[in-house]
């Protein structure tokens, strides 16, 4: 998205998921507004060097995040690092990811195509 902040270009998975991505959400009220009453689980599974499984629970208009693996989840998304990076900076958008098999998708597929209206 246009304008969106962006995470420092090395940042960690873990820092990105339990800290920073909570605190952007949480100061912008436009990403509030749109999880409205959104209620999720989801898992991003991280392969390759300085990866693993990472949880977001999206309720009451807010994220929170860390370390995975949930129990249950709603939408479940493996890629590698490389690719989570090149999405984070904008390089890459989430549909050509998935359309070139660098971004694997289980579960409800109407929220993954949400994701980037909801967190990005």
């Amino acid at each position: 998205m246009a304008g969106r902040p962006l995470p420092p270009s090395e940042i960690d998975p873990h820092e990105f998921f339990a800290r920073w991505l909570p605190e952007v959400v949480a100061a912008d009220p436009a990403r509030r507004q749109r999880l409205g009453d959104t209620t999720a689980t989801l898992q991003f599974d991280l392969l390759g060097e300085g990866g693993g499984s990472f949880v977001l629970q999206l309720e009451s208009g807010g994220v929170r995040g860390g370390a995975g693996p949930a129990e249950r989840v709603d939408l479940r998304l493996e890629l590698d690092v490389a690719t989570w990076r090149a999405l984070n900076d904008g390089s890459l958008s989430a549909p050509e990811a998935f359309l070139r098999r660098r971004l694997r998708v289980e579960g409800n597929f109407v929220l993954a195509l949400k994701l980037q209206l909801i967190i990005g």
